[in-house]
């Protein structure tokens, strides 16, 4: 009986923040290592401030997280060469959209903080997020 061969799946969190940049950089490596495919994932949603959602008409929102994720990739593409990229721009909140495209894959990857955190708090609320409820290993990697 054959085993069919698993090929190893790092999920990494991909915005246009220093820090995550520095976590797309670290999980190209890990990757390269585990000889795993890197699945970059981009979340993007419509903000409900006080109840009101706002008619964004003249906004494509998926269309600018993907490119930013276009941006980030292409800042790391020599980092890259070897490792299979799969791009994913998810509408929904990141740390939900990073713990669903985490279910089954061998490592989650984000950086400590992104856009939407609060000055002098060390982990940002979707690594946090992400590192209470992960269901594979997790690495947030810290700003440098």
């Amino acid at each position: 009986m054959s085993q069919a061969q698993h090929t190893p799946v790092v999920v990494v969190g991909v915005d246009a923040s220093e820090n995550g940049q520095i976590a797309l950089r670290w999980a190209l490596q890990q990757a390269r290592l585990m000889g795993a495919e890197l699945h970059a994932v981009t979340a993007w949603e419509v903000s409900a401030a006080y109840g009101y959602v706002p008619m964004y008409t003249d906004v494509d929102l998926e269309g600018d997280a993907r490119k930013q994720q276009d941006t980030a990739l292409a800042q790391v593409a020599e980092d890259a060469a070897g490792v299979d990229v799969v791009a994913k721009v998810v509408r929904g909140h990141a740390a939900d959209a990073l713990l669903d495209a985490s279910r089954g894959a061998d490592l989650l990857v984000v950086g400590s903080r992104g856009h939407g955190t609060f000055a002098g708090t060390l982990l940002g609320s979707v690594s946090q997020h992400c590192a209470q409820h992960a269901r594979c290993p997790i690495v947030v990697v810290p700003r440098r």
